[in-house]
């Protein structure tokens, strides 16, 4: 009972920031919940100590539980139906985006944890990824925030450009939700451009096929969360002495229970207003993690940094769509 009148009020003050921040979102969707969370937190910045307890359980404990809350929009059978055509442009728009993030922060001297937020976002799902990546790696909240802006600018790019592109590149129906599936980040800004694509070509096909690409992309957060957690308690290990290497500890058991959800969700039968009400709830706790977040960020220190990260996000996000075009024309997919 202790804990919980420690924690209460900065969850409180979480769930009122993101009332305001989600029904914002509902009204602009490009800019989404989320993105309106951080900007609410950041302008209350200044908290006093009751609420630091709860704002800091709410950004690393209650993000945890929202992406648990994520598994329930995946179904696995559409993930293997479509699996087989997208699974090999993934493996190489993933590869294009580390390494881009890895080379291009280096040599723009970013830390290692905004860089593989960046990466993570450009090339697996914005800020859902970001939003499950960072507790395994123990990024700040600075680092979350300039990921988020960061992947937020180029989702709004991506919406206005990419129908326009696909047209001249003279892509089919198929080829454009591939791509607009495996290289646009967030799942809203995937929806709109390829329902901006679908309204031109008179039918809804490029929409169906770039949800379901979308929906299996977002499935890499499990394998990566994975490498990334065994890899921070080895880098840890090795700049302490006094470390000691426990699986148990660092593994992301959310992302298991994130698998056992979409198992859930597809096996169990749910009504689809359940699955669709979890859902639903779980983007409102990402929000309310977002408020959280904001309220910890020194934004003084996030404007001084904004234009590099904004250079290294434009470079991944330019990678990830070439890599897709050309992995695509490969395949002649389009």
């Amino acid at each position: 009972m202790n804990k919980i009148k420690q924690i209460a009020p900065g969850i409180i003050l979480c769930i009122i920031i993101a009332g305001p921040a989600w029904f914002l979102g509902k009204s602009f969707p490009l800019i989404g919940a989320p993105v309106f969370g951080i900007l609410i937190g950041m302008a209350l910045a200044r908290m006093t100590p009751r609420f630091q307890q709860g704002v800091k359980f709410t950004s690393k404990k209650i993000l945890q539980y929202s992406i648990i809350l994520l598994g329930f929009e995946m179904n696995l059978f559409n993930v293997l139906r479509v699996g087989s055509q997208s699974l090999f442009v993934m493996l190489f728009t993933l590869s294009a985006a580390f390494l881009t993030a890895f080379f291009v922060g280096k040599a723009l001297k970013l830390e290692g944890k905004m860089t593989t937020l960046i990466g993570v976002g450009t090339s697996i799902c914005g800020g859902s990824a970001i939003a499950a990546t960072a507790p395994v790696i123990q990024a700040r909240d600075e680092d979350v925030a300039h990921a988020i802006s960061t992947i937020f600018l180029f989702n709004i790019i991506a919406v206005f450009i990419f129908p326009a592109l696909g047209h001249l590149l003279q892509m089919s129906d198929t080829g454009f939700g591939m791509w607009a599936g495996t290289a646009v980040n967030d799942t809203s800004s995937v929806v709109a451009a390829a329902t901006a694509w679908s309204t031109a070509a008179g039918n809804n096909t490029a929409l169906a096929f770039a949800t379901i690409v979308k929906l299996t992309r977002t499935l890499m957060i499990v394998p990566i969360t994975l490498v990334l957690a065994v890899y921070t308690a080895r880098k840890s290990k090795a700049e302490s002495s006094t470390a000691t290497y426990s699986f148990a500890k660092i593994f992301p058991w959310f992302v298991l229970w994130f698998v056992l959800a979409s198992v859930v969700n597809t096996f169990a039968g749910i009504p689809s207003q359940v699955s669709g009400g979890l859902v639903e709830l779980g983007k409102f706790m990402i929000t309310m993690a977002m408020a959280a977040i904001g309220l910890n960020t020194n934004i003084v220190k996030l404007v001084k940094n904004g234009v590099r990260p904004i250079f290294l996000g434009l470079c991944c996000w330019f990678a990830v769509a070439a890599v897709s075009i050309a992995v695509q024309t490969f395949l002649h997919i389009w």
